[in-house]
């Protein structure tokens, strides 16, 4: 998946941000406490902390809505919400089928999350993850609906998949995907070691809204799980300053990877760059650098790095891809 910096997941750095636009409309006839029951008798509960503090849920939700980057990661989980909001069909054409099937059965609740709609699904929990600003102007309206947990934009992607799983009650599926990618990546620091130890790295991107002739060196993304969980030496922005995929760079500065020893790119599940970075490749100054001369030019699948099922993809396509290196003479 190409990952547009405003897409990032990240702890240090502003992470993935869906842009929605919250339509504040009134629920029902103004009776708030209507708006949440979701049956004729308590459930059992328990309490959680997130972003927005202690909240009690209940112990087995049933219909849950996700709102914003939660939709995805709790589907991942194997997560079945009862709405969802509005993603690109460019994240959704990277799903397993099984996943996209669940998101399209959910009631699409768009890009302008209409409180009204929400409260007509009845839900019994609603897991939000946007922008910190657009959630208070909404808080209080979806507390009159169901339980609602939330997380920052900051918050990390395996954090959030833990709140996900805790909230939603699917935290087996979690645990078992949480031991796969510790295996995987256990495996390829072993299998790799030589290559982690010796070799410079360096992965481009190139974003749908990106200039003409313009490519980036992206340290955003799939990238911080092969940097910093398998720990593959990529440059990287200096702490604090803005990730260097903000940075367009003209194609040809492209000459100036030569001191790369292995380039990786964004490829489609077939191995072939993307359409979005196809331009990149097409030109002389690609075809002229060493690592692609060489064959350590390496195209790998991302298919989002936001669960660690996505992540799991990823890694499997990297792990395949490096498998091919030719070794150093």
């Amino acid at each position: 998946m190409t990952t547009t910096p405003l897409r990032r997941r990240g702890a240090a750095l502003t992470a993935a941000v869906l842009s929605l636009a919250l339509v504040l409309t009134a629920c029902g006839s103004g009776d708030d406490s209507a708006a949440g029951k979701t049956g004729d008798s308590p459930a059992a509960t328990r309490t959680i902390t997130a972003g927005n503090g202690a909240v009690t849920i209940p112990t087995s939700p049933q219909r849950v809505v996700t709102i914003g980057n939660t939709d995805l990661p709790f589907i991942d989980m194997g997560g079945k919400p009862v709405g969802v909001t509005s993603v690109p069909e460019s994240d959704l054409s990277l799903l397993p089928e099984d996943q996209r099937a669940t998101f399209e059965k959910a009631t699409n609740l768009g890009d302008e999350v209409d409180l009204e709609k929400v409260a007509a699904l009845k839900p019994d929990l609603i897991m939000v993850q946007i922008p910190d600003t657009e959630f208070k102007k909404i808080e209080k309206q979806l507390k009159t609906i169901a339980p609602t947990v939330f997380w920052g934009l900051d918050t990390e992607w395996k954090a959030l998949a833990e709140g996900l799983a805790q909230a939603g009650n699917v935290t087996d599926a979690l645990n078992r995907q949480k031991a796969d990618f510790e295996g995987h990546v256990a495996t390829m620091k072993t299998t790799y070691a030589d290559i982690v130890k010796n070799t410079k790295f360096v992965n481009l991107d190139r974003y749908a809204n990106s200039d003409p002739g313009t490519y980036v060196i992206a340290d955003i993304g799939c990238v911080e799980i092969a940097q910093d969980d398998v720990g593959f030496n990529f440059p990287k922005a200096p702490a604090g300053a803005d990730p260097l995929a903000y940075t367009n760079l003209p194609f040809e500065q492209l000459s100036k990877l030569s001191k790369y020893d292995v380039i990786t790119y964004p490829a489609d599940t077939k191995g072939q760059p993307t359409e979005v970075f196809a331009p990149v490749v097409a030109t002389n100054t690609w075809k002229a650098l060493p690592a692609v001369t060489s064959g350590r030019a390496l195209g790998v699948f991302c298919p989002g790095n936001n669960s660690y099922g996505a992540v799991l993809r990823y890694l499997d396509s990297l792990d395949k891809a490096l498998a091919t290196l030719p070794a150093k003479k």
